[in-house]
């Protein structure tokens, strides 16, 4: 499978954002679903994921209730609807694809396949 995100850019805070990942070479529909980011000077952390049976979605807390995880996998393209975003936003924003992630690892990077190459969202004060 093969990912590409797009999206990204320069917005206000407040401002929203929907960054997709397409997906090539393979239908998303058996694969589980995440976003992560990466600020300049930390590391990579999880932001949002869909299950691949039933479609529950976990979020980590700062995003909960602002950002929104969905799939449409006819598309074969899945979405991270961001609204009210904050300068702490801000970061590099990759998309991934795993086949066999239990829930409980659904928020670790390493528990996926397939990355995109990241789509950058830079949020201004």
């Amino acid at each position: 499978v093969q990912l590409q995100a797009s999206g990204g850019g320069l917005v206000q805070a407040g401002d929203s954002l929907r960054l997709s990942c397409a997906a090539s070479g393979r239908t998303i529909n058996g694969y589980a679903l995440g976003w992560f980011r990466q600020a300049p000077g930390k590391e990579r952390e999880f932001v949002a994921a869909m299950a691949r049976s039933g479609g529950a979605t976990y979020y980590t807390d700062s995003v909960k209730g602002r950002f929104t995880i969905s799939r449409d996998n006819g598309k074969r393209t899945v979405y991270l609807q961001m609204n009210r975003l904050e300068p702490e936003d801000t970061a590099v924003y990759y998309c991934a694809a795993g086949a066999r992630i239990i829930t409980s690892s659904l928020r670790v990077p390493t528990s996926y396949d397939y990355w995109g190459q990241g789509t950058l969202v830079t949020v201004s004060s």
